[in-house]
């Protein structure tokens, strides 16, 4: 069915309010949330928040994120098992703020879990004239190329360019060939995953979600992507994770941010950011292809039909679960009880 944006926005700040998160808190998980919607990403928007409520009513809400180290230049958070949602905005904050200042930053934070898209962080920094290079790694649940036992996490990364046209040039890809969002999504829905994403515990493809869940998502791209996921799961240990956290915790979150102001003007790189994205798109497609785009480009095009329109679609099934949550959480105030 279709809902209003306000309708949205308004439903899910309330749930995560009535799951115990702070009112400041709760609307900077919602603006996330609420622009995966947005890009056309539903299973990273609102049904997340019926994760996030699973995963509180196991292992409790914590907010407190300390820095426990501090530099001119660099920083690394520690989570303390917070979501990574506030944690990876609180870094992101501290780099652009630091690469402002020195030119360059880079800051790691561990000890979170649900990161997001990592798009949604790298956006801010290129508002603020900066380029990123951000990876998140995450609980074991993809195998490697020609394995399958999961050894690593869906492992999004992206990198970031800021650009004179007002949409700026971000590649944000996961590791893998779906995410772990895509399979609690449908197992809620109950319906199959697609063809050859994931195995069963025995090695076996599978399209059952509750079977992937206890076996592996297949990687993406081959020997090629799971050379990156790999990467990611270590860049991951920079940041102070374990090269296997447990499962759905000690996630790591890395974000380096630069001011090409230190390497020419920014205006002039800017522009050359502009005239390569244009040539791009002038260049020729193949028959049946196209047209051709910079990345980012869709997702942003996406956004703004959406906000013209104020509406975006979203399942019965799932808008069903987070009212009855919120009805939950009137009756039951300990959900989200703080440890």
């Amino acid at each position: 069915m279709k809902i209003k944006v306000a309708e949205a926005t308004a439903l899910v700040k309330t749930a995560l309010q009535k799951m115990g998160y702070k009112p400041h808190d709760a609307a900077i998980i919602t603006r996330h949330l609420i622009d995966s919607e947005l890009r056309g990403f539903g299973a990273a928007g609102i049904a997340r928040v019926l994760s996030i409520r699973e995963r509180l009513k196991e292992k409790g809400l914590k907010d407190e994120i300390t820095i426990t180290r501090d530099s001119p230049a660099t920083a690394q958070l520690d989570g303390q098992d917070t979501l990574g949602y506030l944690v990876a905005q609180q870094a992101t904050e501290i780099a652009i703020r630091k690469a402002k200042q020195t030119g360059v930053a880079v800051v790691g934070a561990n000890d979170t879990w649900y990161t997001g898209m990592l798009a949604y962080y790298a956006e801010q920094a290129a508002e603020q004239d900066l380029v990123t290079i951000i990876a998140s790694n995450a609980s074991p649940w993809v195998a490697p190329s020609d394995g399958y036992k999961p050894m690593f996490g869906t492992n999004p990364f992206s990198v970031g360019f800021p650009s004179g046209s007002g949409t700026p040039v971000i590649y944000d890809v996961g590791t893998s060939k779906i995410l772990h969002a895509d399979i609690l999504l449908a197992q809620r829905l109950g319906e199959p995953l697609p063809p050859e994403s994931a195995y069963d515990a025995t090695g076996q493809v599978t399209t059952d979600p509750a079977e992937a869940l206890q076996g592996a998502i297949a990687v993406w791209g081959g020997h090629r992507g799971s050379g990156l996921a790999i990467t990611v799961q270590l860049l991951g240990v920079l940041a102070g994770s374990p090269a296997l956290p447990g499962n759905l915790e000690q996630f790591g979150f890395l974000i380096i941010a630069v001011d090409p102001a230190m390497f020419r003007p920014i205006d002039e790189f800017k522009a050359e950011i502009d005239a390569y994205s244009a040539k791009l798109r002038q260049s020729p497609s193949l028959p049946g292809k196209g047209p051709l785009r910079m990345p980012y480009e869709r997702s942003s095009a996406v956004r703004a039909k959406t906000i013209e329109a104020g509406e975006f679609e979203v399942s019965d099934e799932v808008l069903a679960m987070l009212r009855r949550t919120i009805n939950y959480e009137q009756q039951d105030q300990g959900v989200g009880h703080r440890l």
